[in-house]
Order: structure tokens, then C-alpha cells, then sequence
């Protein structure tokens, strides 16, 4: 069961329609769907909200990416949350816009957030939920890349898969994050169009034939 989501980011206007910010994105529109303000709670350095029906907490560290894991380090000490028990949403350079993938455990793939995070509470164990932003082009830094605005286009297609995203945080809130996970790495097919029946044109009898033929 899910006990805190995270979502990482950088503080400031200058950064929050930046691609290193799509954590955040994520875990703003799930509080607000959900009816949950996110306040400052300066003993936490983070943006804090309870999810009620489920007692779940919504974190956003409010120091920069690479301090993340000090915010999530304090709150999860200060109410007994184990690893495997949070799930930490963040952009990711290996998926293309659109896509969005979960796990657990792992490599942090050079994320900043990430590796501060397993720093500070000792563990690779929680859960990722990953939100792909596309690779950089050959001739730019990863790290400058993450801090640019994706094109409407790309930011487009990352909301829609944030969509998606949002469909299964009640599945992982509830502990079933194997269904969670199946659910957001199956493609939705598209309901079949039926074509309309094609009509056989009328065939005209013998006599009718000849009667059209007279003037």
C-alpha cells in the first residue's frame, strides 16, 4: 500500500512548465482532483496534503531537485512510512512523451531527486512512477534539456499520459500495484469502427425492363 506520493520537481515560476517538473504536474492535478491543498509546512521544506479517504500523504519537496530526498527523509521518518511504501513520480529522458511507465526499485538513472532520495532513506526500494519527457538531441546536455519547456506538441502528449497516470493512483493507494502497473503498461486499443453494410443495388425484373424502354 502506498503511504506517501511524491512528486519531484523545482520550486519557482521560472520552472514550472519545465520538463524536469513533470512530477509536480502530476501530483497538482491529483490533489485537485481530489480536493487536497497542498501547504507549505516549513518543518517538512515542502508543499504538504493528506488524502483523506485514505490517510495517504502528498509531498512536493520545495528545495531544488537534487535536495529532494531531505523533505521525503523527514516526513517518512516522522510517520513510520517504509520505502515500499512510497511512490516518487519524476520525468524520465528513456521514454518518449506519452509514455509512462511504474516500478519498483532500481537504478536512478542519473536523476538528481531520485539519487538524493535513496541517499537520504537509505533504499532504492520505492516505487517510481515515470513520466517520459524524450531524449535530448544529440548536441544538448541532459541537464539543460529537463529545464526547457517541452513544445506543445510534446507537453500535449505528456498530459495525456499524466491522464492516464491518474487513473491508477486509487488501484496504488489501495496496495494493488500489480493491477496499477498492468493497467498503465497495456496500450488502449481503439473501439472497432463498424463499416455500414453494403447494399446490393436493386435488380429490376424482365418486365420492368421493357416497359422503361417504351416511350
Amino acid at each position: 500500500m502506498i503511504r506517501l506520493i511524491v512528486g519531484l520537481g523545482n520550486p519557482g515560476k521560472e520552472y514550472e512548465r519545465t520538463r524536469h517538473n513533470a512530477g509536480f504536474w502530476l501530483l497538482e492535478r491529483f490533489a485537485s482532483a481530489s480536493g487536497v491543498a497542498l501547504r507549505k509546512d516549513p518543518k517538512f521544506q515542502a508543499l504538504v496534503g493528506r488524502h483523506e479517504p485514505t490517510g495517504a500523504w502528498l509531498l512536493e519537496p520545495q528545495g531544488f531537485m537534487n535536495s529532494s530526498g531531505r523533505a521525503v527523509q523527514m516526513l517518512a521518518g516522522f510517520f513510520k512510512i517504509k520505502p515500499e511504501e512510497i511512490l516518487v513520480v519524476h520525468d524520465e529522458l528513456d521514454f518518449p512523451p506519452g509514455v509512462a511507465k511504474m516500478k519498483q526499485g532500481g537504478g536512478i538513472a542519473g536523476h538528481n531527486g531520485l539519487k538524493d532520495i535513496s541517499q537520504r532513506i537509505g533504499s532504492h526500494d520505492y516505487w517510481r512512477l515515470r513520466i517520459g519527457v524524450g531524449k535530448p538531441p544529440a548536441d544538448a546536455e541532459g541537464a539543460d534539456y529537463v529545464l526547457q519547456r517541452p513544445p506543445a506538441e510534446e507537453r500535449a502528449a505528456i498530459d495525456a499520459v499524466i491522464d492516464k497516470a491518474l487513473g491508477i493512483l486509487p488501484l496504488c493507494l489501495a496496495g494493488d500495484l500489480q493491477t496499477a502497473m498492468h493497467k498503465l503498461h497495456t496500450e488502449e486499443k481503439p473501439p472497432a469502427v463498424k463499416e455500414p453494410e453494403k447494399k446490393e443495388p436493386e435488380k429490376k425484373g424482365l418486365f420492368s425492363s421493357l416497359i422503361g424502354r417504351k416511350k
